[in-house]
């Protein structure tokens, strides 16, 4: 069966991740984790503690499929020169003169650029946990979707973890409670490449890969570019959880503008300024009552 689009699909599937989308993973996971609150101050008085946050940021995905496959959790560590480099990123994230580094990423088109690339290792992180999977546990699609799930969006899925290595210790925030948009379209992609390595989807891997990026990537710079925090699915899961769960219809009100951080989320720093903000309001208007 030849490809849909011609030669196109097959050349990108062979497009090398080493060293420019690797790096722009790093900096996006990086500057994700620095924009978590308190992040900084741990990065004054515990750079270890910050570095190990860094790297289970940008290998989270390794390390929880290597655990679900019984496999060494820390071998990652073996690939020198991924950890060298995502280290590098770090340093000039966090402790660059003046803040020259994380000032340079955070320039619009910088952000944009950095998060498309991010997104299109999501593709090749997921591929390449399906495949991963299905070499340890022929046609067990479950465990491909979960292996594949966990590989591209092992670190939303480890966050608790990693929130404890900061000293924060947030159950509400567990994904699995509220999935975050990364969480939920890894998990898409993780179902579609399993349906398609298993032969349910009559689709070539490679075309798969090109459209399932260019999703990734245009989704994710609308969102960034319109500032939008509702995740694409809302409607879908709306009316599916209305007719087979019962759930009741949830609609996110944003109240004035929000910056969106490299995760699709809002910046944890700003949401805690306006609350901040919004108590200042409220003793001042309880002052005045008085």
């Amino acid at each position: 069966m030849e490809p849909l689009l011609g030669e196109w699909p097959l050349r990108f599937s062979r497009l090398p991740m080493f060293p420019f989308f690797d790096m722009a993973h790093y900096a996006a996971s990086v500057m994700s984790l620095k924009e978590q609150r308190g992040a900084v101050e741990i990065s004054r008085h515990s750079p270890i503690a910050c570095w190990f946050s860094a790297m289970l940021h940008c290998f989270g995905g390794s390390i929880l499929s290597s655990l679900l496959l019984s496999e060494p959790p820390v071998a990652f560590l073996a690939n020198t020169t991924n950890v060298l480099l995502a280290s590098s990123v770090w340093y000039l994230i966090f402790y660059c003169p003046h803040d020259v580094f994380s000032r340079y990423l955070s320039c619009l088109p910088i952000r944009l650029l950095v998060s498309g690339m991010k997104e299109v290792t999501r593709t090749w992180k997921i591929t390449g946990g399906v495949t991963r999977a299905h070499s340890h546990y022929q046609n067990a699609w479950i465990i491909m979707i979960v292996v594949g799930w966990a590989r591209g969006a092992g670190g939303g899925l480890i966050s608790n973890f990693e929130q404890l290595v900061r000293g924060v210790w947030k159950p509400e925030t567990n994904e699995l409670l509220k999935m975050s948009y990364p969480v939920k379209v890894s998990l898409a992609g993780a179902i579609l490449f399993t349906m398609q390595h298993t032969h349910y989807l009559p689709m070539e891997v490679h075309d798969l890969m090109l459209f399932y990026t260019v999703f990734l990537v245009v989704t994710k710079v609308a969102m960034m570019l319109t500032e939008f925090r509702t995740s694409p699915f809302a409607v879908l899961e709306n009316a599916v959880g209305s007719f087979l769960f019962g759930f009741e219809p949830s609609y996110v009100k944003v109240k004035g503008k929000s910056k969106v951080s490299y995760n699709g989320g809002p910046s944890v720093n700003e949401g805690a300024s306006g609350g901040e903000m919004g108590d200042t309001v409220k003793k001042r208007h309880a002052k005045k009552t008085e």
